[in-house]
């Protein structure tokens, strides 16, 4: 028996809706990413959303600048206070960046009764309590799937496909830059400037790298992913931040050597005494997946108590990959625009009047293992003391690098693998550590996550 097609006019026949009219902010990268998809899966969305869409308008700042995308049938123009004020717009996509004038845009849309959709991981992390509120106030929805790890659908995941679970903790590594430079540095044994260089020359990395390298593009997504994740308020403000601009080709090396890779890691998990959100470059055991995750690629792990480990890979960023998400978020406003508000799915996963303000435990509380180096005196005893230091602060050493000093040099690289112990107590170890008249300068500290 055969299968029944039904031609694209049939489909447009059978939704006998008013097609959705999308306002567009923003024509470049991920804008005309999002047209593309729109435009060329315009048979199959309709089929899935039941409803037609089409883009009536687009704000970009130079009407001129030729695009990538087809913008026939949509009007143009360098004022996005038009778009949101325009009463034919049923659904505002938000692809500018940044925050202003994002922020008030985005207010100004839900004042005016319209849906949001979002890829601006920088807004929602500093502003989305205040946002979803207002939507929430109105009756709208606000969807931000694009804003976290580009095409990779792990807010829905973790929303909706893992609702049954407890979230343990998850780890990823959500940002396409950093995870390049230090696959470059593992693979071809370049320093941090260089592999910076070539991510810059390939168009990886901006001419000022800051907001990647220092962790704080990575430090927003993991805001969000906590919120969905364990039902609390977002709070960029009490992220721990660190980058990888002190990671040299000497850590990347010895880490290989121990079994492992080293990763900038979000790591959000819920303990006994409240939650660890963390930002910092990781040792992870080479066998694990996530750490053969390589160049611009991101992935998270995520742990349920039911599921137990899952792993959600794919592009990070890109016109298309992003856009992916932009448009699957389009098709679920779409499908839930005659749906009653209070039976939606809520913005961060739990019931607004669920939302758990579980405390954010600060650095120093969180318990983890570490690798240490240190630049000593070829001497004995040297090492004897320092195990003598870190034995007072109840920390167990699981392994030790002690390269033969080459001729002529005083100082020679001591590594160590540290069992877990509390931040706090590392800090007053390494304190005593520096100190010691045959250590010299300061140790160098990479946190180590098991991710068992």
């Amino acid at each position: 028996m055969g299968r029944y097609n039904p031609d694209s006019a049939e489909i447009i026949r059978r939704v006998a809706l008013k097609p959705v009219s999308i306002g567009l902010l923003g024509l470049g990268t991920v804008g005309g990413g999002t047209v593309k998809v729109l435009k060329r899966n315009a048979f199959e969305i309709t089929r899935r959303a039941g409803r037609e869409i089409q883009i009536v308008a687009a704000a970009a700042r130079n009407l001129k600048h030729p695009r990538q995308c087809d913008t026939t049938g949509m009007r143009l123009t360098m004022n996005p206070f038009e778009i949101v004020a325009d009463p034919e717009v049923d659904i505002v996509v938000e692809l500018i960046g940044g925050l202003a004038p994002a922020k008030e845009l985005v207010l100004k849309a839900l004042d005016a009764g319209k849906h949001v959709v979002t890829a601006n991981k920088m807004l929602i992390a500093l502003h989305g309590n205040e946002i979803f509120a207002k939507a929430q106030e109105r009756g709208l929805m606000v969807a931000f799937e694009a804003a976290v790890a580009g095409g990779i659908p792990i807010i829905k995941a973790v929303r909706e496909g893992l609702a049954g679970n407890t979230v343990e903790w998850l780890a990823g590594i959500i940002n396409g830059t950093c995870n390049f430079i230090l696959s470059e540095m593992r693979e071809k044994g370049r320093d941090f400037a260089e592999a910076l260089a070539e991510a810059q020359a390939l168009g990886y990395a901006e001419a000022d790298p800051s907001f990647d390298v220092e962790g704080i593009d990575a430090a927003h997504k993991l805001t969000i992913l906590a919120s969905t994740a364990f039902g609390i308020p977002l709070q960029f403000d009490k992220v721990y931040v660190e980058g990888i601009r002190g990671i040299t080709a000497l850590d990347v090396s010895y880490a290989e050597a121990l079994g492992y890779r080293i990763k900038l890691l979000g790591i959000a998990r819920r303990t006994g005494e409240g939650i660890e959100l963390r930002v910092h470059p990781t040792l992870i055991p080479a066998r694990r997946l996530i750490a053969n995750v390589e160049g611009v690629m991101n992935a998270v792990l995520v742990k349920g108590d039911a599921v137990g480990p899952t792993l959600y890979y794919g592009a990070g960023a890109g016109a298309e990959p992003t856009a992916s998400a932009v448009v699957a978020d389009i098709i679920d406003v779409v499908r839930t625009l005659t749906s009653d508000p209070e039976n939606r799915v809520p913005h961060l996963a739990f019931q607004p009047g669920a939302i758990s303000d579980i405390p954010v435990l600060p650095m120093e509380a969180v318990e983890t293992a570490y690798y240490l180096r240190l630049s000593a005196e070829d001497k004995p005893g040297v090492l004897a003391d320092v195990a003598r230091i870190l034995a007072d602060h109840r920390i167990s050493i699981e392994a030790v690098i002690q390269k033969e000093p080459r001729h002529g040099e005083t100082q020679l690289p001591v590594i160590l693998l540290t069992h877990r112990v509390r931040e706090r107590e590392l800090n007053q170890a390494l304190r005593r550590i520096e100190a010691l008249p045959t250590v010299g300068g300061p140790v160098k500290r990479i946190r180590l996550e098991p991710l068992g």
